[in-house]
This record gives C-alpha cells, sequence and structure tokens, in this order.
C-alpha cells in the first residue's frame, strides 16, 4: 500500500484533527482562531497542524503576525480516489478469471487469493470447502482436454503449481474431481465423490 496514503489516513485518524479539517474546510485560519473554534489549546492545535501538514493535507503560508492553515482540498480528493482505487482493485481480484476466461465465484476467487502466490499454491487448505475451491481451480486449469492423462503428465501439470502432487492428486481423486484407473487419470466431468 502506498506510504503517503498510509500516513493521510493515520493523519486523520484522531477525532481533535477531524474537527480541525472540518473548520478548515470552510476558509484558511490562524491557530488562534482554530483553538477558539475548537475548544483546544493553541498547543495541541499546532501539534495536530504539524502532523497534518506532515501527511500533506495542510498548507502553512506566514501572514503577518500568523501563520495561516489552509486544507489542502486537492490531498484530501486524492485520498479519496485511492481509496476508491483500493475497493476497484480488491473487486477486480475477486473476479479471477477462471480457465474459460469467465469469472470465479466470489469465493472460490477469495480462497484462491489467500492461497496463491505468484500462481503458486503456498499450502493446500486444511479446510474442506477451501481445499475444494483449490482444487476445482487446479483441476480446471492443468486438465482442461476430456482425455486420459498419464501419471507422469499428472505430475508435471501439478508441479507447476505445488511441489506435493502426490498429495494432490489424492485429494484430487477424493474429491471426485479426477478418476484414476491403470495408472491414468481423466477429469470427471460431473464431480462427486467416489
Amino acid at each position: 500500500m502506498d506510504p503517503q496514503l498510509l500516513e493521510a489516513l493515520r493523519a486523520l485518524a484522531d477525532a481533535s484533527r477531524l474537527r480541525l479539517v472540518g473548520l478548515l474546510s470552510a476558509r484558511p485560519m490562524a491557530v488562534e482562531e482554530l483553538a477558539a473554534a475548537s475548544g483546544l489549546s493553541a498547543g495541541t492545535v499546532v501539534h495536530h497542524l504539524k502532523r497534518l501538514e506532515a501527511a500533506g493535507l495542510v498548507d502553512s503560508t506566514p501572514r503577518s503576525p500568523y501563520v495561516e492553515y489552509a486544507l489542502r482540498v486537492d490531498r484530501l480528493q486524492a485520498v479519496s480516489k485511492q481509496l476508491a482505487g483500493l475497493e476497484r482493485a480488491d473487486e477486480a481480484g475477486a473476479e479471477l478469471p477462471g480457465p474459460d476466461g469467465e469469472a470465479l465465484p466470489a469465493y472460490d476467487a477469495k480462497v484462491l487469493r489467500a492461497f496463491l502466490r505468484e500462481g503458486h499454491l503456498v499450502s493446500i487448505p486444511a479446510q474442506e470447502r477451501k481445499r475444494q475451491a483449490v482444487l476445482r481451480y487446479l483441476a480446471a486449469r492443468c486438465f482442461g482436454e476430456d482425455r486420459p492423462y498419464p501419471e507422469r503428465e499428472v505430475n508435471e501439470r501439478l508441479s507447476q503449481y505445488y511441489e506435493d502432487v502426490a498429495a494432490l492428486r489424492r485429494y484430487l481423486v477424493g474429491a471426485g474431481l479426477m478418476t484414476r484407473a491403470g495408472g491414468e487419470y481423466r477429469l470427471n466431468r460431473s464431480p462427486g465423490r467416489t
């Protein structure tokens, strides 16, 4: 995540600073005006303004005999856009493409985001429902053709995703996603427990 975005969010995560932002949204003000309007001491106002300024949310301009502070509305808008971008990125992740190019179900996409890193399975989920989501994904990705696969080829295809191919083979057969006969595996087009 963007460090500047985090800094801005930390600066805004305080009731007193939010009150100052609200006051500054009306017009630029000096410390004394902000203190009177917020009920905070001048020292406390200065402390909070420094934090907001460090996060790029407030600018200060010397105006004799005071320093005037102004809200940077452009920066607040940028923070808002960044937050909206995070939401869109999360939604896009929920639409991981399946092998046929269509979006996966939201639950499957969530599980895959948790268990796949850079296209590799980090571990086999212990929870049955999560394991089923991973196995469905692997079966569809690795065995799209309706034909028998020799065990050697099954191992090669699965090893692209995870090193313990024997465990994946057992789980795929146990889940009814594949059948095994005579040393060959075949994708089960109507999966159910075997």
